[in-house]
């Protein structure tokens, strides 16, 4: 979240401020992009997520993942942190026992952290450096310098290379992840803003705010000829087939995908005036925009057809869909009451008819994410300084949980 999270709002929001990057790896399977809205340490912290408030919660374990869902070899998810509260003021917390938040694990600074696919380490994107931290004993590697004011950092679906960009250097680092060794800078464009790999891991395609997207082969670490989408493109999302990388063009109202096969773009879409944010369903059979004004456009990607917007709220801040792909969750920041409280809206992807909205019980609500079994969704309310979890069958809230410093972003287990 992300991955959120949003660079969009960041940008707006914090105009003043240099661009930092993402502050943590998104975790969502569906790839929402806005898990980020403040600034925050990195740190990741293993936990086992029980129940909270009156309504029943299933324990969550799991490891803490980023855009490529952390399975070992064997196919196994590895058991490692599960849900990790990240607050403005750098705090970091477990949702522990009874929805207790725990002790913070390791700090390593303002950044972005990305875990190996294993869920063994993580690495933590911290300018000027990147620090390498065992996650089963939080022990820190030795840090590593690659490329100049490092930003955001990716991490391949085998878990054997990474990608780190520099927005201010126009470059994407490739890093061995065997040895830790970065290799030389790759120029890929105009303030790149984030990259994403294929299924396969074959391909990284990196966003640039210049209004280009550069594919990347990864066996040889070549970069091949910038794809221009148009706009002020901040993220992207990739097909679960890989086939189809879609990329909401800030500003220009209009979805572009490309066929990774080709790497040509297609016809944009239109999707809203302001496009900025996309999650797929698990079966890569519907892209959803969040975009300006108040709604959310389904794509169906067989045909890249727009459908009818979904009308949500004004100020929505993230998005996230269930594992099975039936809900998409939007969360409303200021809420659908006037009255300031978070609200979550439930959409039906069979029907995208939305649902009665979810008063979560705080203010200011940033963040959702939704745990490996999709039967919890958790929710990061950033003036109340509360988590608030939702069972998913029912779409009930449970008590929020206190988190103290402004919780601004929360990441589950895929």
């Amino acid at each position: 979240m992300d991955k959120a999270t949003v660079h969009g709002l960041l940008e707006r929001e914090l105009a003043d401020e240099p661009p930092i990057g993402a502050i943590v790896a998104e975790a969502v399977r569906a790839g929402s992009a806005l898990r980020r809205r403040r600034r925050a340490w990195a740190a990741v912290v293993g936990v086992t997520v029980a129940a909270a408030g009156a309504v029943a919660f299933p324990a969550v374990t799991g490891a803490l993942g980023g855009l490529a869902s952390p399975v070992s070899p064997t196919g196994q998810h590895a058991r490692y942190p599960a849900v990790v509260v990240l607050s403005q003021d750098g705090r970091v917390s477990e949702l522990g026992t009874a929805g207790r938040p725990g002790r913070p694990a390791f700090s390593v600074g303002y950044g972005e952290i990305e875990i190996t696919p294993n869920g063994k380490t993580a690495y933590a994107v911290t300018y000027p450096r990147i620090t390498p931290v065992s996650v089963p004993s939080g022990r820190r590697g030795k840090v590593i310098k690659a490329g100049h004011t490092p930003d955001e950092i990716a991490i391949s679906p085998n878990g054997t290379t990474a990608y780190v960009l520099s927005q201010r250097a126009g470059t994407a680092t490739p890093i061995n992840l065997a040895t830790n060794r970065p290799g030389p800078s790759i120029h890929v464009g105009n303030a790149p803003r984030a990259v994403a790999f294929t299924p396969d891991g074959k391909t990284a395609y990196v966003v640039n705010q210049g209004g280009t997207v550069t594919p990347i082969t990864v066996a040889t670490n070549k970069a091949g000829t910038p794809i221009w989408v148009g706009g002020s493109p901040f993220n992207l999302a990739i097909t679960p087939d890989g086939k189809t990388a879609y990329v909401p063009g800030t500003g220009t109202g209009m979805v572009t995908p490309i066929a990774t096969a080709t790497n040509r773009p297609g016809k944009p879409i239109k999707a809203g005036d302001d496009p900025f944010a996309m999650a797929i369903t698990p079966d890569g059979k519907t892209a959803y925009v969040l975009t300006m004004p108040r709604s959310v456009v389904p794509i169906a990607t067989a045909t890249n057809t727009p459908g009818k917007p979904i009308k949500v709220c004004d100020n929505f801040s993230d998005m996230a869909i269930t594992p099975d792909g039936k809900t998409l969750y939007v969360v409303c920041d200021n809420g659908n009451y006037g009255d300031g409280y978070g609200t979550v809206i439930p959409i039906d992807t069979r029907t995208n008819m939305p649902g009665k909205p979810i008063r979560v019980g705080g203010k200011g609500s940033t963040a959702i994410a939704i745990s490996a079994n999709g039967k919890t969704a958790y929710v990061a309310n950033f003036n109340s300084e509360t988590v608030t979890p939702i069972n998913t069958a029912t779409n009930t809230p449970g008590a929020p949980i206190h988190v103290s410093g402004h919780p601004f972003a929360v990441v589950a287990a895929p």
